[in-house]
Parts: structure tokens; C-alpha cells; sequence
């Protein structure tokens, strides 16, 4: 089987799950790495047996060994590294959120598409085999019309958390706070259950946190399909919840609590909840505790579009819809109106 070279670009907190996925998945190998800060990225090198570390991306682009770029870098800082590994020729596989506005995505979708390369998305909770089948039963219209969709997104992020690195809590480098950040992953599972939103009304605040975002948010949502529902995310009540997403359609029921369905109830029959292998069950409290089966099931996705020329699992366009409701909904909040996405 063909081997594909990846480097990684950023070696901060999520790196090493990209080098699980890596290292997980047939016919990939991690090719090299690279931070801004020297010491960092030799380090990671070699902790994780990188054969070459770089401090200038561009420098690392220019190596014919690597195929696929990971990138890490904090959020506002996806767009520029990703449209030069498609000028390159790189395919690209981008950690959460894609970018953190709508001008910085329309680029390197744009980018991506005009190099001919692949532009993959990180939401791990996608591969749960738990959430997969829900998806399906609501397709398959078991749940009868949806009538609520919601998702409760209540996590604890210590103020030593925003102060570990500068860019954590601005609006210029993490792009939004509880639910740009943590509340993402839950916004993007809703929104793939559910389908596309119609409009938000928003309240977000920085109750707790001496941040520029939103700790704390309430949305009433109405989604395309008539159904309605509540999304509500914070990153400052102690100690955190596990990410819960419940569906109510006029037939039937489903609770989500992170990878486990802990309710699934249909009109005139029983189902037994059934739990994923996956646990991100800690990360309510700790932004490191994240299983890395999400991330190995992406890579490997990535490695067979690429030899299979398919599209990836989480696509550009898909990728980016969770961004696009968040700035809606931040729009709301700052307006305190209704905003329309269609």
C-alpha cells in the first residue's frame, strides 16, 4: 500500500492526537512537524519520531515527502498555513473550527478546490458509532416528524486555562469562546443530526472569565425542518458536564451523553441504549482528556480519499457549517435579534 507522508503544522495541545491518528492508520507516516518556537518543535520531533522539524512552514511545504498537512495551529490561524500547503499541493487536514470568519473559509475551500487537493475537518464526534445511528434513524424518518433539538454544552475552563497561551479567549486567535471553542464539536453533532438552521436568537456574555468572548451562551434555535430547539454552552460552571444532544421527533426519543446513548425510546417499542467505544467523557473538565479514536478514524478517512480520489469524510463545506451558525449566532447576540441563515 502507498505510504503518505503528513507533517504537522503546530505543536501544541492537539498535536499528539493527529500523531495517534497517524500512527494508527495503513499507509500513513509522519513525515515532519513544525512550530514557531524551536525548542517546541524539535521536542515533539523527537517524542514522537518525526525525521525532520521545521520552524517555517513554508520551508516545510517545500519537502516532496509530505503529502498531507495537519493543522494545529489556534484557531484564527488555520487560513493562511492551509491556502499555502494547497499552493503547494499538499492535502490538508484541519483541526476545529476550520477558520473563524466566513472570508478566511471561502479561501481555503477556494484554495483547496482550485489546487485540486483534499480539504478534510476534525469533529471526532462524527465516527461515534452511537451518533452515526441516530443520524440514520432520524434519515430514516423513525422518529416520525423532529419536533426539539438540542444541545447543552456546559463545560469548566479554569482562568489558568486562558492563561496558558495569549491567544486563548480573544476574538482574533480563538475566534469565540464556549462555543467557537468547546461547544463546537456538540454544535456540529446537532446541526448533522438535525439539519440546517433557519434562525437564532443569542444571549452570550462573559459572566465568569475575564475574557473578550463568551463564557456563557443560551440560543433558541429554529431549524429548516420546523423543529425547534435550545443550544446552551459555557465553559464556567464547575465542574463541568459531560456534552449532552437530545432529539424529539412526534415517534420517538434519543438522548446523547457524549458517545453513549443513555435514552432511545421509539411509540410502541423498546431499544436498549448502546455505548460507543469512544469516551470523551472527561473533557468537561479537562481540554486534554479527548479519546483519540475520532481523530484515527479521520486520518485513516483521509488517507483513503486521497488514494481512492473521493472526498473526505468532514469535507471544506461541512466543516465550515458549525462556524457559520456560531457567527450567526454571535451576530444575534450583539444585535439581540433573530438572525435568518437562510
Amino acid at each position: 500500500m502507498e505510504e503518505l507522508g503528513f507533517g504537522i503544522i503546530g505543536c501544541g495541545v492537539i498535536a499528539p492526537w493527529h500523531v495517534a491518528g497517524i500512527k494508527a492508520a495503513r499507509g500513513a507516516r509522519l513525515a515532519a512537524v513544525c512550530d514557531i518556537i524551536p525548542e517546541k518543535a524539535q521536542e515533539f520531533a523527537a517524542k514522537h519520531g518525526a525525521p525532520r522539524w521545521y520552524v517555517d512552514y513554508h520551508e516545510m511545504l517545500e519537502n516532496p515527502e509530505i503529502d498531507v498537512v495537519c493543522i494545529c495551529t489556534p484557531s484564527g490561524l488555520h487560513g493562511e498555513p492551509t491556502i499555502a500547503a494547497a499552493k503547494a499541493g499538499k492535502h490538508v487536514l484541519c483541526e476545529k473550527p476550520l477558520e473563524v470568519t466566513r472570508e478566511k473559509m471561502d479561501a481555503m475551500i477556494a484554495a483547496c478546490r482550485a489546487a485540486g487537493v483534499k480539504l478534510g475537518g476534525i469533529f471526532q464526534r462524527r465516527t461515534y458509532p452511537t451518533i452515526q445511528a441516530v443520524r440514520r434513524m432520524i434519515q430514516d424518518g423513525k422518529f416520525g416528524k423532529m419536533v426539539l433539538g438540542d444541545a447543552y454544552l456546559k463545560y469548566y475552563r479554569s482562568p489558568e486555562y486562558y492563561k496558558s497561551a495569549g491567544w486563548r479567549g480573544t476574538w482574533e486567535l480563538d475566534g469565540g469562546g464556549a462555543l467557537m471553542n468547546q461547544g463546537v464539536h456538540g454544535i456540529d453533532e446537532i446541526l448533522w443530526l438535525m439539519g440546517p438552521v433557519k434562525s437564532v436568537f443569542a444571549r452570550c456574555d462573559h459572566l465568569v472569565r475575564d475574557i473578550e468572548v463568551e463564557d456563557t451562551a443560551v440560543i433558541l434555535v429554529e431549524y429548516e425542518s420546523g423543529a425547534y430547539g435550545i443550544i446552551e454552552g459555557t465553559t464556567s460552571v464547575y465542574p463541568g458536564m459531560s456534552t449532552r444532544v437530545e432529539v424529539h421527533g412526534e415517534l420517538g426519543t434519543a438522548i446523547i451523553d457524549e458517545a453513549k446513548i443513555t435514552t432511545l425510546k421509539f411509540l410502541g417499542e423498546e431499544v436498549d441504549a448502546v455505548a460507543s467505544e469512544a469516551d470523551d467523557t472527561g473533557v468537561a473538565s479537562d481540554p486534554r482528556a479527548i479519546a483519540t479514536h475520532g481523530h484515527e478514524v479521520l486520518v485513516q478517512d483521509m488517507v483513503d480519499a486521497i488514494l481512492e480520489d473521493r472526498e473526505p469524510m468532514i469535507p471544506g463545506e461541512e466543516h465550515r457549517k458549525a462556524v457559520d451558525l456560531i457567527l450567526a449566532i454571535y451576530e444575534s447576540a450583539r444585535t439581540r435579534k433573530e438572525v435568518y441563515l437562510s
